[in-house]
């Protein structure tokens, strides 16, 4: 027996505005895209989603002066070459 999903009521507004759109709206993106008007909110959402929510896992923090130095022991060195910029800050505090 499948288990019930969550469900939230979803009203439309009386006139379009930044915090909201009217049926009608929504009924002419669902044209436009060729989809229903349930997913057109879901496409919105998952827009929003992309652009708001971080899309990785934190990491943690600065590297440690330890490993920066690992990490420029192990890099190749450049021949013949200027370095005209770095992902590190190469200078001293």
């Amino acid at each position: 027996m499948p288990t019930a999903i969550p469900q939230i009521a979803f009203r439309y507004r009386m006139k379009d505005s930044a915090t909201g759109v009217t049926r009608s709206t929504a009924k002419r993106l669902a044209d436009v895209l060729g989809v229903d008007e349930t997913q057109v909110i879901h496409l919105a959402l998952h827009e929003m989603a992309s652009k708001l929510l971080p899309q990785y896992e934190a990491d943690d923090g600065a590297l440690s002066k330890s490993q920066l130095k690992q990490i420029k022991k192990s890099a190749p060195k450049a021949k013949n070459g200027v370095i005209r910029s770095s992902l590190f800050n190469t200078e001293t505090a």
